[in-house]
């Protein structure tokens, strides 16, 4: 591909709201990407996409009951893969398939545990994809009542991965 095409396409991420982009051109790709802003890379750490969009399901309310008494009813009532309950509160789930790591590096300490407070935005974790490392950002503020994914192990798409009361 020609350097000139290349600058092009750096100005155009410069120049727009994206955060990534990739182009194929026959047999070759180039993918281009920038870090979020205040995000900055420290020396040996991985580079992460940010995942902007988590599938959430939300059920139905019949118009007569109470909101917010049914909702963390349902929300405990609600299971994992492996049929165990899961504690009340707001369920973060895997967007994609991949290996799962609660830290930036092996020797890091992990991004959450359980009790710690965030805030909406804040990185719970990485799924690694293609070779791709993924953040897992919380879609809503509130305390780590559950850690699910296990460190360095697969998850599936729409797996849980957090709970946040």
């Amino acid at each position: 591909m020609d350097l000139r095409k290349i600058k092009k396409l750096i100005d155009l991420l410069d120049e727009s709201n994206l955060a990534e982009i990739e182009i194929r051109e026959g047999e070759e790709t180039i993918r281009l990407s920038r870090l979020p802003k205040g995000m900055t890379l420290q020396p040996g750490m991985a580079t992460h996409a940010p995942v902007t969009h988590v599938h959430v399901e939300q059920r139905p309310q019949p118009a007569a009951q109470a909101p917010r008494a049914s909702s963390a009813t349902e929300t405990q009532i609600e299971s994992d893969a492996s049929g165990k309950s899961l504690p009340a509160g707001h369920v973060m789930r895997s967007p994609m398939v991949g290996t799962f790591y609660g830290s930036p590096s092996p020797d890091a300490p992990p991004f959450v545990k359980v009790g710690q407070q965030v805030k909406a935005g804040d990185v719970l974790g990485v799924i690694e994809a293609m070779k791709m490392f993924n953040q897992i950002e919380a879609d809503t503020s509130g305390t780590i009542a559950a850690v699910l994914a296990e460190n360095g192990q697969p998850v599936e798409f729409d797996e849980p991965l957090f709970v946040i009361a």
